[in-house]
């Protein structure tokens, strides 16, 4: 299983409020059309769930991937801590209720991991960054304790139930 490290969270935390700062289009413009200006928000929600779901017991080149991220963005948060503001790393909480996929769960990431790896494709270069900050935000918040970690587990309910209602029907 994952760790993260509070140096981990750290980054997936700055990685969110990041995106939040630079979407936030200011309180009147958001009060004339509030769905217009949410809906923005949904590359990002997206593609933060689909980094969630490669945290979850996923193994292969998908969960190779997601680890070494994860391992990365652990050493980047706790150097920065350490080094930047005098503090600690070490571990930090996970998750205490971790619900791997199942064999079709599996199968739909693999499936969403089509889709995220078109879409970065299609996206113009602003489009692509989002949906790489919201993947990698996902993968650090993912294993976390906090409530981006309670998302984890109907996350993988829904791709587990997804699947299983996909491949039990062929």
């Amino acid at each position: 299983m994952n760790y993260i490290t509070r140096g981990g969270v750290t980054v997936g935390l700055i990685l969110l409020a990041y995106h939040l700062v630079t979407w936030w289009p200011g309180r009147k413009t958001l009060m004339k059309d509030p769905v217009k200006h949410a809906s923005r928000l949904l590359p990002f929600l997206a593609s933060w769930a689909y980094g969630c779901l490669t945290t979850l017991g996923v193994g292969g080149a998908v969960g190779w991937i997601s680890g070494a991220i994860l391992g990365l963005s652990n050493w980047l948060g706790d150097v920065a801590l350490v080094w930047g503001v005098g503090g600690d790393g070490g571990q930090s909480a996970a998750r205490a209720t971790f619900l791997p996929l199942s064999g079709p769960g599996l199968g739909i990431v693999l499936i969403l991991t089509a889709v995220f790896a078109a879409a970065v494709k299609k996206a113009s270069e602003d489009e692509a960054g989002v949906l790489k900050r919201g993947a990698w935000c996902g993968v650090t918040l993912g294993t976390s304790a906090g409530v981006a970690g309670f998302a984890a587990v109907p996350l993988a309910l829904a791709a587990n139930w997804l699947g299983d209602n996909t491949y039990g029907r062929l």
